[in-house]
């Protein structure tokens, strides 16, 4: 359970989020997700969502043939419900599509997905009954966590996370209550939330959508995002440790490319050194440095870019009305839509995926060559005392480690490739997996990131006195805030599970503050 909601309490450390009125972005979603922020609905939602029901009603009364109104799902499109049979089957459409299985996701996870999905209905496109907008805000508030296994969703509409986030709306399945695990309608009752009436089409209004892709999407965004700030630092305060040419950096060979990413990257690393005695002439110890100093502004600027496109396909799905079918108010209309799907979703966070292995690769060479006395005229795996210990030496394997797992989830998973539904949906993204599988990467490269501020604050104080830049010296003195100097050998594993954790937590972010805005290219 997260920190936040200890004791069963709710955290207040950040402020109420209105939902349905401004566009809403990923950080709102992860500020509900990880510090509890209290929702509230905007006052336009409640008249957008009753306008939008009542063209499902009429629709209803004249008898249209509408997709999961009228029909059944998926492969019994065919199947043209009775209208007694309508309420029963909102219910058993949830039931059904519950099927997921594995590890359930996070508290976390689920209330970033809950989120998402409310975000969604906001738009008023969905037909749902206006009340169950309201349950999901409760549930919210009031931390009802659903549980909800993370393997069953294709990309293609999150139906099975979502069926097994709304079981509880229908007094069935599990929650997570104030650190208890109760049945779905026991964990309802406990926070005082009454179980809503599904009216027809409820069902499918709450499934048809992708808000475990766009949920978790927004919480990778956040983390990948604090992982690639982590990276750049590191790197910077490498290239003071190792003394490096800072040649490659010079504004005017940069624009020499018409490469965005080539020049923010070059830009931001003149930021972050801006003051540093490497830019005096005849600092640097070397004409030309290895490749994993030297490419470190195109590498890393685009990885920037990369994450930046994956966020925008976020911020556009938080957008997006994802409903099929979407109900057009202006026209009186229900008409079936593809707006669930996640395919450039998916390909934008495969792409950034494979931009953070290429920072890490650089990153783990830089860590190894730093300890090494021949390329770094320093005390071999950086310590001062010899042979006698070990130094930095073993934390060579984990960083290695590290970047063998990183490239290994790199890799593109592809579209799905065996038909279900009666063929019927024979196409998928895959996009819960992706971003699942991005977001392990952010983690793993905020660790790597960790090991190598920790390697180079060490190197830069064998140095003895150099002077740093402004962003390096922040970094520095971030990394000596948390982690002492290596004399004796020690543990160093949670020296930089330490040093990690505050990264996540923003505290690296907010020790730069007083620079960052200055050095944004």
């Amino acid at each position: 359970m997260s920190a936040a909601a200890e004791a069963g309490g709710l955290s207040q450390r950040h402020p109420e989020v209105v939902i349905g009125g401004e566009a809403i972005g990923h950080e709102t979603v992860a500020a509900i997700a990880l510090d509890y922020a209290p929702v509230r609905l905007h006052e336009s939602v409640g008249p957008r969502l009753s306008a939008a029901r009542a063209v499902v009603l009429r629709a209803l009364e004249r008898g249209d043939s509408v997709y999961g109104l009228t029909t059944g799902l998926g492969a019994a499109v065919d199947t043209r419900l009775d209208a007694d049979a309508i309420p029963a089957f909102q219910a058993r459409a949830i039931r059904a599509r519950a099927v997921g299985v594995g590890e359930p996701l996070s508290t976390v996870g689920v209330r970033a997905l809950l989120a998402a999905r409310l975000v969604a209905i906001c738009h008023g496109a969905s037909g749902l009954s206006p009340a169950l907008a309201k349950t999901i805000a409760a549930m919210l508030n009031a931390g009802v966590h659903p549980v909800v296994r993370r393997i069953g969703s294709l990309g293609q509409a999150d139906l099975s996370p979502l069926a097994q986030a709304f079981l509880p709306l229908i007094g069935e399945g599990e929650c997570e209550f104030r650190g208890v695990l109760l049945p779905g309608d026991e964990a309802m009752a406990a926070a005082g939330i009454a179980l809503p009436v599904l009216g027809p089409k409820d069902g499918l209004a709450l499934l048809n959508a992708n808000a475990q892709s766009v949920g978790l999407g927004a919480l990778a965004v956040d983390a990948m995002n604090k992982a690639l700030d982590a990276g750049f630092m590191a790197g910077a305060l490498s290239l003071e440790a190792f003394r490096a040419n800072l040649s490659p950096l010079d504004e005017g060979l940069a624009d020499m490319r018409p490469l965005l990413g080539h020049r923010a990257g070059a830009a931001w690393l003149r930021g972050l050194l801006a003051g540093s005695d490497l830019f005096e002439p005849g600092t640097a110890r070397r004409l030309q440095d290895p490749l994993s100093f030297r490419c470190l502004a195109p590498v890393a600027g685009h990885a920037r870019n990369a994450v930046a496109a994956a966020s925008h396909a976020v911020e556009n799905e938080l957008a997006s009305a994802p409903d099929s079918p979407a109900v057009l108010v202006e026209r009186d209309l229900l008409l079936s839509s593809v707006n669930f799907d996640t395919t450039e979703l998916a390909l934008t966070f495969e792409a950034a995926g494979l931009a953070l292995s290429h920072l890490a690769a650089t990153s783990t060479a830089r860590i190894v060559k730093l300890m090494n006395a021949g390329m770094s005229d320093l005390p071999r795996f950086l310590t001062r005392h010899g042979g006698s210990h070990s130094g930095f030496a073993t934390t060579q394997k984990t960083a290695a480690a590290l970047e063998a797992e990183i490239r290994h989830l790199a890799l593109s998973l592809g579209a799905m490739t065996l038909p279900v539904a009666d063929g019927v949906e024979d196409y998928a993204p895959m996009t819960p997996a992706i971003v699942e599988k991005t977001l392990a990467i952010a983690r793993r490269l905020t660790r790597l990131a960790a090991v190598e501020l920790v390697v180079a604050a060490e190197a830069v104080d064998l140095r003895g006195t150099i002077t740093l830049g402004r962003g390096t010296a922040v970094a520095h003195a971030f990394v000596r805030d948390h982690v002492a100097r290596l004399d004796d050998d020690r543990p160093m594993g949670r020296d930089y599970e330490a040093l990690a954790l505050a990264i996540e937590a923003g505290d690296l972010l907010r020790a730069g503050l007083a620079w960052l805005p200055e050095i944004d290219p």
